[in-house]
């Protein structure tokens, strides 16, 4: 009963969580001058990545043996497949379920089709590499992990240089300064409070689920892949939710798109640097099923007018992972 009540007390402490955050980091990113969807990807996604970047970290760095630091390559591994598949549906169904009340007459995605097909062009060719590399063994490996930070570096400069002044659209007021012009300092530290209870909730949340996963008979390795980074995605999945909710797609799949170039490259460069990086075969379908979301992704964001109801069938692949790990 404990452990119920912790995992679905933690789960809410994450959305209410969330809802600060979302709120502050766009008076954030309104006052310090850069657009939309460079909040998105760059403010937001750096946020909410932190968590299951230190989930990698502590493993990789801190596992006192092979299976520990297993743990952190299941999660670089996990991590963007989630974002690819189950984050990206939710975003859908979201929109779908909100249209009528934002008055939306189609399923049509308000965004910048052309920037995301880009981003995800992007991450797949990280991603490959990423992939090509834990199916081999050599003694420098671990020097190409600096690649990968090298490669998160170009694609901030990018998205930086490209960041454009937001727009004069009203937002809702700062929670923690509902009157008047907030300034820089309250958005950053409702920003920073809500952040440190979204990392002390995602803690208790990931343990709570490794406990239930273990009581249900799965191996650490697989809860780790299979459940973990189902939690430490939540910060994410929970924005775009919010997000969607009230119509402001562009931030949701900004943030998603932004989380998935950190996964693909801080947990990388540092599973190449602490660890062997050999993949087992729970991994290698892992890593096929983020390349075919990803290409699915290309596909919707290459049409013009991208449709909400495309993205939903993609929480039928992380199904389909499920079952090829555990059937098999």
């Amino acid at each position: 009963m404990l452990t119920v009540a912790l995992f679905l007390g933690s789960a809410a402490a994450i959305y209410f969580a969330c809802e600060f955050f979302v709120n502050g980091v766009e008076w954030l990113g309104r006052k310090l001058g850069v657009g939309e969807t460079a909040t998105g990807t760059i403010l937001a996604a750096f946020g909410t990545a932190l968590p299951e970047s230190a989930v990698t970290f502590v493993a990789v760095v801190f596992g006192r043996n092979s299976a520990a630091k297993d743990i952190g390559v299941g999660a670089a591994l996990g991590g963007p497949m989630v974002l690819a598949t189950i984050s990206y549906a939710a975003v859908g169904f979201a929109m779908l379920w909100n249209r009528r009340r934002l008055a939306r007459s189609t399923p049509v995605i308000e965004c910048d089709s052309r920037r995301l097909r880009r981003d995800q062009a992007w991450f797949l060719c990280i991603f490959i590499a990423k992939m090509a590399l834990g199916l081999v063994a050599f003694t420098y490996k671990p020097w190409l992990g600096g690649l990968f930070l090298l490669a998160y570096a170009l694609y901030l400069m990018r998205e930086l240089r490209g960041a454009k002044v937001s727009s004069e659209e009203e937002l809702d007021p700062l929670k923690l300064h509902p009157k008047g012009d907030p300034g820089l300092l309250w958005p950053l530290l409702q920003t920073s409070l809500a952040l440190i209870v979204i990392a002390a909730a995602s803690k208790v949340f990931v343990g709570q689920l490794q406990t239930i996963g273990i009581l249900a008979g799965l191996s650490p390795q697989l809860v780790a892949l299979l459940l973990s980074p189902v939690a430490t995605e939540l910060p994410e999945t929970m924005n775009a939710l919010i997000w969607a909710r009230q119509g402001k797609e562009r931030l949701a799949l900004a943030n998603i798109s932004g989380a998935m170039m950190i996964q693909a490259t801080i947990p990388t460069a540092l599973g190449l640097f602490f660890t062997t990086w050999i993949f087992s075969r729970e991994l290698i379908v892992s890593g096929a099923v983020t390349m075919a979301a990803v290409a699915a992704l290309l596909a919707v964001f290459s049409k013009k007018a991208a449709d909400a109801r495309h993205l939903m069938p993609l929480a039928a692949l992380y199904v389909i992972f499920v079952c090829i790990i555990v059937v098999t």
